[in-house]
């Protein structure tokens, strides 16, 4: 299972912990659903060994969790907080103690504020800041965690918190100024897995987590080879618009293949710092794995009643499909296509590093919490994770989000996506039935699935 300290952890004015862009956006009117913060959220960091015991009581056998940069640094550089790298040791401790996994997340979008006064990821140092933090958490750390994700989603921190505004920092920035970042947000990456590399040695699996809406190719027409690659075509392409951001090749190309997509580089060159060229050896160092953030399908591939091959929004192929209380729709397939089409594309191993769904919860009369739903959603997603699996995908995992219902960024606590139910009031924590179900999936190994 998954979660991310920002959402979950509360406890923003204790102990030293510096702020984050995230605390200033939360303040702002109307950036957040009915003024939402996450000051308290889940209050993991005071109730920590109770989340540890509940994690083994459902069978973790791994948990995917992120460091908050300012708790263990708070102006993002300089003097180091003790009190930070106190409660890590105690997280990590307590998760080998229970015989869970660690997987470490570096950065999942609480950018410091002091760097973001500095000119946060605009800035050309932004990279060494980046590298500076990543040693220091490898130094304390990387003796026991061998599991890392270096960034969390650049496409929807870069693009809804700079090209959008609605997340934070709450900027809308010119193409040009996106470029700059795209590119420090990539240089941060590679600087961060050699270090990673360097402290942590040969037994360290690395990678980073995309957030990737995949084209899925209608069920009718699987076995269509021109409709397949139409598919492949889309996910990959790339288009120097103001969505840029958002796809997966300006960021998987350079990572993967070692090069820019071609458009970016003919629209954008001279927004790059001198000597970005030699930076792409860097940035395309190998990684272990790619973590794929799957939700829902962009969409579907198809031929229309004249044979010609056709994108479709999935209400056009099926009016009144199932949605999420996110009004997400729900698109199972997204979990075969999207590991298989990457896979078949980068030739890289996959882990699932984000999957699940925002659900209409609450505390039953019988004091418990049904969810149907979430079990119904999840069966169907790893069923075709298995597929992709069987058809011989290199899938290494599956993490489920969320463990905890949590401070879900600008929907505020307007969304329910943990297997636990959190009341935001009391704390108290009641295991979903989903819960108790994934945790016989776990047991299984999937094989009940």
């Amino acid at each position: 299972m998954a979660t991310a300290a920002y959402q979950i952890e509360g406890g923003t004015n204790d102990d030293g912990r510096g702020a984050t862009v995230w605390d200033q956006f939360s303040s702002w009117p109307g950036k957040v659903f009915q003024g939402h913060d996450a000051n308290v959220t889940c209050d993991h960091y005071h109730r920590l060994d109770e989340d540890l015991d509940l994690m083994a009581a459902l069978g973790l056998k791994a948990y995917r969790f992120s460091f908050a940069w300012t708790r263990l640094l708070p102006t993002g550089t300089g003097v180091v907080n003790p009190k930070g790298i106190a409660f890590y040791n105690r997280l990590i401790d307590g998760l080998l103690k229970r015989d869970i996994q660690p997987w470490a997340t570096l950065f999942h979008w609480d950018y410091p504020l002091a760097l973001y006064h500095r000119g946060g990821w605009l800035n050309s140092e932004s990279p060494q800041w980046f590298a500076d933090y990543t040693r220091l958490v490898a130094e304390n750390f990387g003796d026991r965690v061998r599991h890392w994700i270096t960034l969390n989603e650049p496409q929807i921190f870069v693009g809804l918190g700079h090209v959008s505004g609605a997340h934070a920092p709450g900027l809308i920035l010119p193409p040009a100024d996106i470029a700059r970042i795209t590119h420090n947000v990539l240089l941060s990456h590679a600087q961060s897995v050699g270090i990673l590399r360097e402290h942590c040695g040969r037994e360290a699996c690395i990678g980073w987590a995309l957030a990737i809406m995949p084209p899925c190719v209608a069920k009718e027409f699987e076995s269509d080879p021109e409709v397949v690659h139409a598919a492949s075509e889309n996910m990959f392409s790339f288009s120097p618009s103001k969505n840029m951001v958002s796809g997966s090749s300006l960021w998987c190309d350079p990572v993967f293949l070692g090069r820019y997509p071609e458009d970016f580089v003919s629209h954008f060159e001279r927004n790059l710092p001198l000597g970005w060229e030699n930076d792409l050896r860097a940035i395309s160092a190998k990684l272990d794995f790619c973590g794929m953030n799957i939700y829902f399908s962009s969409g579907f591939q198809t031929r229309d009643e004249d044979g010609n091959i056709r994108f479709v929004h999935p209400e056009r192929t099926a009016p009144g499909a199932p949605r999420t209380l996110f009004n997400w729709p729900v698109t199972p397939t997204a979990l075969y296509w999207g590991p298989r089409l990457f896979s078949e594309h980068y030739h890289v191993p996959i882990i699932i590093t984000e999957n699940g769904i925002s659900g209409h919860d609450w505390i039953s009369v019988d004091g418990k919490v049904h969810d149907p739903h979430r079990i119904d959603y999840t069966t169907r997603y790893l069923r075709e994770l298995r597929r992709a699996s069987s058809e011989g995908v290199e899938v290494q995992g599956y993490f489920h989000w969320s463990l905890m219902d949590n401070f879900e960024w600008a929907e505020g606590f307007n969304q329910r996506f943990g297997l636990v139910y959190v009341d935001f009031v009391t704390g108290e924590r009641i295991p979903k039935d989903s819960a108790f179900w994934y945790r016989d999936v776990i047991t299984s190994n999937g094989a009940m699935i």
